[in-house]
């Protein structure tokens, strides 16, 4: 049998690509591998949102230069946001890639192996899902429609396109029937869904539609612009009880100008009015973030915004970055990245360790409670699994615990992970 081996870095809509990638070739009778060369067929799901991801990416495509060389046979791929509408670049410099993908766009590939093993991708290849373990993705609506100053993504992943109500509801039952028990409903903006469909549908009503999902236990969402979190979208989340009480909404910066700068369409003062409607509506939420340190023209003041942002509204989690310049954005094109890297690396680091301090302490209120999780799998032998809040929970059992929902006592909090015992 045919085998492929596919390697993801980047966001969690990579990660959704990557298995309904998995699921084509599988119905086309390949089977996974675990190393790219035992592999036949060899696919990269690439991100170029943060410098860092695509050096990474550039490096595993330089690692499979030997390995096609030494067996020309094998299929090499690159799929996801390093491929843009023109590929004559990469193909120049990648000559021994095979194929090259915008996202969501298998075809070619599923082309190349249906030759290669005498079968008709359209004839074998039926709806494409995620994989079924206890927690998985279903993307709602890919691109968008923000252009962002500093972000890549409308440009590598198009406009936005909402998936029907019917469509994700009918994946989310099957995917249930298969043994999920949650779903994490994805888009780079999720609370923009619907506007492109017919009637009057949003986030809010699809929310409702998949809380009805029998099976399903829990359904999480991700991710948030604070421009489109609307009353109905909050009211809606507060009201059904298998939504989980977690938001990621990126704020990005704290100063007003460089919001304005970044093209981000709300104010400091926007960002918090809508934090405290959420924190009023929902109880007990739990609040994430994105920021970028950094960006073209920060200055020390402006920076300052954005730590104080930080410690003001305590966030539960905070993704951090350091701005770095992509070729095509608009800030590429019209504004200097002008900010030293040492300098970046100082400020990154004061979110880092400002954050620690707030997660260890929010967490640490959670020592002694008993949290309900669902059990996701193992790692390092022992059980993990998340809370409602999206808290990241170890424990230790001789049974086979995957799937289950169960009760845990939390005997020792961390900034990153909570450690506890089962309860019976």
């Amino acid at each position: 049998m045919e085998s492929y081996y596919i390697w993801t870095v980047g966001c969690q809509m990579n990660k959704a690509d990557s298995e309904r990638m998995e699921s084509a070739l599988g119905q086309m009778g390949l089977g996974p591998t675990d190393a790219p060369h035992d592999a036949d067929v060899i696919v990269l799901n690439s991100c170029v949102v943060r410098e860092s991801a695509e050096d990474r990416v550039i490096g595993m495509l330089t690692s499979l230069k030997p390995v096609k060389q030494k067996d020309p046979n094998k299929v090499v791929a690159l799929m996801g946001c390093m491929v843009g509408p023109q590929t004559k670049t990469l193909q120049k410099r990648y000559p021994y890639v095979d194929a090259f993908m915008q996202p969501q766009q298998f075809g070619q590939l599923l082309e190349i192996v249906g030759e290669r093993i005498g079968v008709d991708p359209e004839g074998c290849v039926g709806p494409l899902t995620a994989n079924a373990g206890v927690a998985t993705y279903i993307p709602i609506i890919h691109g968008c429609d923000k252009f962002c100053a500093f972000c890549i993504i409308p440009y590598r992943r198009g406009r936005e396109e909402s998936r029907p109500v019917d469509e994700i509801v009918h994946e989310a039952r099957m995917l249930a029937r298969r043994g999920v028990k949650e779903i994490t409903l994805l888009g780079q903006n999720v609370d923009s869904y619907g506007h492109d469909l017919p009637g009057s549908v949003d986030l809010g009503n699809l929310l409702s539609a998949v809380n009805e999902v029998e099976e399903l236990e829990r359904v999480r969402f991700l991710t948030s612009h604070p421009y489109d979190m609307s009353d109905h979208i909050i009211d809606t989340i507060a009201q059904l009880d298998k939504v989980c009480e977690h938001v990621n909404l990126p704020f990005q910066a704290g100063d007003d100008q460089v919001l304005t700068n970044m093209r981000r369409g709300y104010s400091n003062d926007d960002y918090r009015a809508i934090v405290e409607k959420i924190r009023k509506r929902i109880p007990n939420v739990s609040l994430a973030t994105d920021l970028i340190v950094g960006f073209s023209g920060e200055t020390e003041p402006q920076f300052q915004r954005t730590l104080e942002m930080v410690r003001d509204i305590r966030f539960d989690k905070v993704h951090s970055a350091a701005y770095s310049t992509r070729p095509g954005t608009i800030a590429a094109r019209m504004m200097d990245d002008d900010v030293p890297h040492e300098e970046k690396k100082r400020r990154l680091n004061a979110i880092d360790t400002l954050q620690e301090s707030v997660s260890a302490e929010i967490n640490l209120a959670l020592q002694g409670t008993t949290q309900e999780i669902l059990v996701e799998g193992q790692k390092r032998g022992r059980w993990f699994g998340r809370t409602r809040n999206d808290k990241l929970v170890y424990f230790d059992d001789e049974i086979n615990r995957s799937g289950e929902m169960v009760k845990v006592r939390i005997e020792q909090a961390g900034s990153w992970s909570l450690q506890g015992a089962l309860t019976v």
